[in-house]
């Protein structure tokens, strides 16, 4: 289960601080790909290039350091982490957490993530139980963050009692379980999902094709969300330089329109909900030259034939499943949407302006609009990727419960 998985592993200034070594080789060991992010009192404990030997990644200790000029470190890796674990846990960043507190680096970089977040407390026995650090706990735990109790014995300070930072195992069993548990109950558990991302490309000669700027980042967004919510996902992909990290999503790479329409159909009666988000090129060069073609005087035409409409065709083929399309448009985008809704015999489609600032292709952000069959519409204001997606998914589980009821 911790395979591809990105975990965030938090290590604050205690002396439990040693155990952390261990659990970052397991879990490294398990497949997980691990960062380290360090207080500056953790290092005083144990050195971060130990970390860094053991997990293979550079450790974070600062959150000035910004190593990649176009990236803010801390939210990198904050939306980066799928997990995050905090072992050892002090009572100093309990309380800063609870307390919405961001004065270091990992502090900041737990406010800012929404991976699941785990907490392996380790402290004095009396300072474990004192009603300030409980007070904290319970207000954590409303909030849904997860706890790895602390085991009982013999503490670093000489007591005897609970304190104990818990054995690597055990954490890693913990979040294992947790996250199993999640996958039963999640909301697309036992959904096939199809889902279509990424640009095509339509060969001219052995170095030029036609192609558009789409990245695939939405689609690929909404792949990584649906099998969070549980759902079994195929996604088929257009030529991009993106990676999934989910290690059960089924990939299918194409190139052209048409081996995307093949790859569309072929999964397509096994699916309960499809996405098409691909930009998928609407002609295609009707000669393809074998030999690059020379440079020459005057102009150059190329003739240019249809693809197959391949939501067109889904759209016709319908039984069961939930359609939804994507809409990219640079005006009157709503009008324009719900012609394509209603013409291709959608369910639902995502309507976007790409002109507008945050929401063209190759952002980190959308800005979109929702509309069902009924013409019922939901606003998605300016939000990552991956949030607008799991709004989408949210939409499209609402809609298919109503059309049960």
């Amino acid at each position: 289960m911790m395979k591809n998985k990105n975990i965030l592993l938090g290590v604050s200034g205690g002396i439990a601080a040693y155990k952390a070594c261990a659990l970052t080789s397991k879990l490294t060991q398990a497949g997980a790909n691990v960062r380290v992010m360090m207080t500056e009192n953790a290092s005083k404990f144990v050195s971060p290039l130990t970390f860094q030997a053991l997990s293979r990644n550079p450790v974070y200790t600062d959150t000035f350091d910004e190593k990649n000029p176009q990236k803010i470190a801390h939210i990198d890796v904050a939306d980066w982490a799928d997990i995050a674990i905090i072992a050892p846990a002090t009572a100093n960043i309990i309380g800063k957490l609870a307390n919405g507190i961001a004065d270091d680096m990992l502090s900041t970089t737990l406010l800012a993530t929404q991976a699941d977040v785990y907490i392996a407390p380790a402290m004095n026995v009396h300072m474990y139980a004192h009603p300030a650090v409980i007070k904290n706990m319970k207000q954590l735990d409303d909030w849904n963050y997860h706890f790895i109790e602390p085991g009982a014995g013999f503490l670093a300070c000489g007591y005897v009692g609970k304190g104990r930072l818990e054995e690597p195992e055990s954490i890693i069993d913990t979040v294992i379980q947790h996250q199993d548990s999640k996958k039963v109950s999640a909301p697309l558990n036992g959904k096939k999902l199809l889902i279509s991302a990424g640009p095509t490309r339509e060969k001219i000669d052995p170095v030029r094709f036609f192609t558009n700027r789409s990245t695939g980042k939405m689609g690929f967004a909404l792949a990584e969300a649906a099998a969070e919510l549980g759902a079994e996902v195929t996604l088929v992909s257009g030529p991009v330089s993106l990676e999934v990290s989910n290690s059960t999503i089924k990939r299918i790479d194409v190139i052209t329109a048409e081996e995307m329409y093949q790859a569309m159909h072929d999964n397509f009666s096994d699916s309960d909900i499809v996405i098409k988000s691909a930009a998928v090129a609407d002609y295609r060069p009707k000669h393809i030259f074998d030999d690059k073609l020379k440079k020459q005087t005057g102009e150059w035409n190329v003739e240019m034939e249809r693809t197959r409409d391949i939501l067109q065709s889904l759209g016709e083929e319908k039984e069961n499943q939930f359609l939804v399309g994507f809409a990219a448009e640079t005006s009157n985008p709503l009008e324009y949407g719900v012609k394509k809704l209603q013409k291709k015999n959608l369910d639902a489609i995502i309507i976007n302006n790409v002109s507008t600032h945050g929401a063209g292709f190759g952002s980190e952000t959308n800005i979109a609009t929702y509309v069902n069959k009924s013409l019922e519409r939901e606003e998605m204001p300016l939000s990552s990727k991956k949030d607008m997606a799991l709004q989408v998914l949210g939409l499209i589980e609402r809609d298919m419960k109503d059309e049960k009821s």
